[in-house]
């Protein structure tokens, strides 16, 4: 853990403001062929904050032995995809020869650009003796004028993050930036995603300075302002006042925002685009065998819907 004064202090706040609640949005429980999420973003109360445009909370799970997490390849385009686990382990293999494992505390930030095809698959290794799975994946709409970016992935270590304790509060600055701190993750349009760790009766207030900003309780119940935020919800907040979070229990949440989006964007299964006729190419490629294979991952595939 690096020292608040090296990596980020928390703001002085109002403690009487009140948070303007924009949205209330519970996770939804999807099937993803035999390994159930919480799907957040997009839903119908919001379809984005920031240029967050997916929200997918998964686990926490145990899988018997020589079982776990088998996501085959599937492609992307138009948007980042950010992985973060608590708990497990993951591989990742895409198309442009990237073979990573995934471990929790760090972060792996895949950019699809014109287009990229990846696998997520628990290791053979882990599964030897028991696998299991917690953690969030978001995604996040390129802007405009990136869409078509060449694709990439970076993966970024734990001791690589902001990461500090102050009164109490354990806070870890995944991508953007946020409390004084900024990751060395790249990103393509301002926006800030962090971890808080909130013993009970502990006190945060949320970052200022975006235009959307919203909190996700990951485990435990915390208050925003007098607004209870209970375990798997997400709260969106108004611009306007700096509302702080009070823990009613020890807890674990993340904060996500930045600009909106520069327009409108259209999502359909993998695919992210400001424009339907480059999502129908999308199809056409993925359906085609356009896309290139997953070295290592090459005999296996998922069908377009």
């Amino acid at each position: 853990m690096r020292d608040a004064n090296d990596e980020g202090v928390l703001p002085s706040f109002d403690d009487s403001a009140e948070a303007r609640i924009d949205a209330r949005i519970d996770a939804q429980k999807r099937d993803l062929g035999g390994f159930e999420v919480g799907r957040v973003l997009p839903s119908v109360q919001r379809r984005a904050v920031g240029p967050f445009v997916f929200f997918d909370h998964f686990g926490p799970a145990t899988f018997p032995i020589g079982q776990g997490i088998d996501v085959r390849p599937h492609p992307h385009i138009g948007l980042a995809t950010v992985t973060y686990l608590f708990e497990g382990q993951m591989l990742h293999r895409d198309n442009i020869g990237s073979r990573q494992l995934i471990q929790p505390g760090g972060i792996n930030w895949m950019t699809a650009g014109r287009g990229i095809a990846h696998s997520e698959r628990t290791p053979v290794d882990s599964r030897a003796t028991g696998a299991s799975a917690h953690g969030l994946q978001l995604w996040i709409a390129l802007p405009k004028e990136n869409e078509e970016t060449a694709p990439s992935f970076h993966h970024h270590p734990e001791s690589t993050l902001p990461d500090w304790a102050d009164g109490g509060v354990r806070l870890r600055v995944l991508a953007g930036a946020a409390y004084g701190a900024t990751s060395p993750v790249a990103i393509c349009s301002p926006l800030f995603y962090v971890e808080a760790l909130i013993p009970a009766g502990q006190r945060l207030p949320l970052p200022d300075g975006y235009a959307e900003r919203a909190l996700y309780v990951v485990e435990g119940q915390v208050r925003c302002g007098a607004t209870p935020v209970p375990h798997r919800q997400m709260l969106v907040v108004s611009p306007g006042p700096q509302p702080r979070l009070v823990a009613e229990t020890d807890a674990r949440v993340v904060l996500i925002g930045g600009d909106a989006l520069d327009g409108p964007r259209f999502l359909w299964w993998n695919f992210v685009s400001s424009s339907r006729d480059r999502i129908e190419q999308a199809k056409r490629d993925w359906q085609s065998g356009a896309f290139p294979k997953v070295p290592g991952d090459d005999q296996e595939f998922i069908p377009l819907p």
